[in-house]
């Protein structure tokens, strides 16, 4: 269901958890106004609270480091000029390709790797040394990529012989390399900034030509594990600027049962606030500046 079809006035392309893409046409060129809500998502569902401005923290956050990594990777950004009422949380975008992969980059072990590491010592097939906790460092960035599942179903895990088969050794390659590549980029801009990046995930599209372009959001407490870094205790505490808070509220806080099929309570005013402001204390570290509200829709 659309939230901002009636605003917009455009064709509705695709409506996820969290963005609403609508066709445009820009002279001749189809486009994609690509439109963040508040919306957000744990555990496979979409959340009945919103969490106010995150969609235009995610934006603007994106816009920034599409800026960081523009000479290391194109990016789907045409323009920022968009129809006033999602102005701010919103972006026209390249029509691509997308390539029907998560392309996860891990460079500590935390989340669903360190579920695997403790059956298997290996993370999507990459063998780790023995002997790591939860949240320390890896030897080196690693490459763990997942398919995308329907809404609503948790995506899979997959080794990189399972991308080389379905997209081909070249095409499954360049996701790798490109995907790490990036993760490095970012990495030392955040230590930069006091913060871990732990791990996160890029979506790519290809032009008529079959170049790779960056695209979706791009390193936003959505897609990241965002630590702390003067708090950082492997193994111990793993203090985040990203949705883990929501997600830790629902495992063990709220009384919900993730394997009941009744959906997530809905969240509490204090825990809404606290989680905008982790949205925002990330962009702050990271940017260096302010966030400046979405114009209200």
């Amino acid at each position: 269901m659309s939230q901002f079809g009636a605003l917009v006035n455009l064709p509705l392309r695709h409506a996820g958890k969290v963005r609403e893409l609508y066709t445009v046409e820009d002279e001749g060129v189809e486009r994609i106004l690509m439109v963040a809500t508040d919306n957000i998502s744990a555990f496979d569902h979409v959340l009945a609270t919103p969490i106010p401005d995150k969609g235009a923290i995610l934006t603007q956050l994106s816009l920034w480091w599409f800026d960081q990594l523009a000479d290391l990777v194109d990016n789907h950004v045409v323009s920022t000029d968009v129809p006033a009422a999602v102005a701010g949380r919103a972006t026209l975008v390249e029509a691509l390709d997308m390539v029907e992969v998560e392309c996860v980059a891990r460079g500590y072990l935390t989340g669903s790797g360190w579920t695997e590491y403790q059956q298997s010592r290996t993370v999507c097939g990459v063998p780790l040394p023995g002997g790591l906790r939860d949240g320390d460092k890896l030897p080196e960035p690693i490459f763990t990529p997942a398919i995308k599942a329907p809404l609503g179903e948790h995506d899979e895990n997959v080794d990189f012989a399972t991308i080389a088969r379905l997209h081909g050794d070249q095409l499954a390659a360049e996701l790798r390399d490109l995907t790490l590549a990036i993760y490095r980029r970012a990495e030392a801009i955040a230590a930069e900034r006091g913060i871990i990046l732990a791990d996160t995930k890029f979506e790519f599209g290809r032009r008529a030509d079959g170049t790779l372009v960056l695209a979706d959001e791009v390193l936003t407490p959505d897609s990241s594990r965002f630590w702390d870094a003067a708090a950082w205790r492997p193994g111990e505490s793993l203090p985040s600027f990203d949705k883990q808070y929501v997600r830790d509220w629902l495992a063990h806080e709220s009384g919900w049962d993730k394997a009941s099929d009744t959906p997530p309570p809905p969240l509490p005013a204090e825990v809404v606030a606290a989680t905008r402001e982790r949205y925002l204390e990330a962009f702050r570290r990271l940017t260096g500046r302010d966030f400046q509200p979405a114009v209200p829709a």
